[in-house]
């Protein structure tokens, strides 16, 4: 597929609780719109991109790509959003294009914040966490991606490190007053976060695979083990 100068994109961000869909005309927003938590199923996100594309008098085959967040974040919110974008990137036979959730939330930290840990809850007094660093070309990881006990990581933190990211919705009141955290209007991922990075890999030629991509998972869902300890726990009476 010969890429455009300026390439038409639908981005679909169903991380959070409240999941948002989004036309861009190259590196600029065209429109948003925002589903609630109820709200964010493939039956809500199929009508809600039809009728952005409606409005923008798009078509499905006028994309050049899909942009999806692949998380961490909510379990069933991720599956949703990369199913549907699998589908969409497929019918419009365009480009798909994941984009690391904390990688955006990074992009949304103010200028002055040159030290970052991003939070995500993984329930059983856990957080998905990973620290970024703000250095000359931009925002780097500077730890992988891991789940850890949130006691854990406030021992063992970068002290001059900010703090953002969806888990601070349930974790915010447990932080100690030396630990800073960004206003709260910057712990969601935006559409325009992802497309900064979609954006750029496009126009850098990558491309994701239609077949293999995944939600970024360290751990499966609580009823996957659910259904695990059952079926460990069935194998042992035998």
């Amino acid at each position: 597929m010969q890429a455009i100068a300026i390439p038409r994109l639908l981005i679909l961000e169903t991380s959070s609780r409240t999941a948002q869909v989004a036309l861009a005309l190259g590196g600029q927003l065209c429109s948003v719109r925002r589903l609630d938590e109820v709200r964010r199923h493939a039956r809500d996100l199929a009508p809600a991109t039809a009728a952005l594309l409606a409005e923008q008098g798009w078509r499905p085959r006028d994309l050049q790509a899909v942009i999806v967040s692949r998380g961490p974040g909510s379990y069933t919110g991720l599956r949703v959003g990369i199913m549907s974008a699998k589908t969409l990137a497929y019918a419009a036979g365009c480009a798909l294009l994941a984009v690391d959730t904390f990688a955006a939330l990074a992009l949304q930290a103010p200028p002055s914040v040159s030290c970052l840990d991003v939070l995500a809850d993984a329930q059983q007094d856990k957080v998905y966490v990973q620290s970024f660093v703000r250095l000359a070309n931009g925002w780097q990881p500077s730890s992988e991606l891991a789940i850890r006990r949130f006691a854990d990581w406030l021992t063992k933190r970068e002290p001059s490190a900010w703090v953002t990211g969806p888990g601070l919705r349930k974790w915010a009141p447990h932080l100690p007053a030396e630990v800073p955290p960004l206003e709260a209007s910057l712990w969601e991922p935006q559409p325009a976060s992802l497309l900064r990075i979609g954006l750029a890999r496009y126009r850098a030629g990558a491309r994701d695979d239609l077949w293999t991509l995944e939600p970024l998972y360290l751990r499966p869902s609580s009823a996957e083990e659910q259904w695990q300890g059952r079926s460990s726990q069935g194998t042992l009476s035998q």
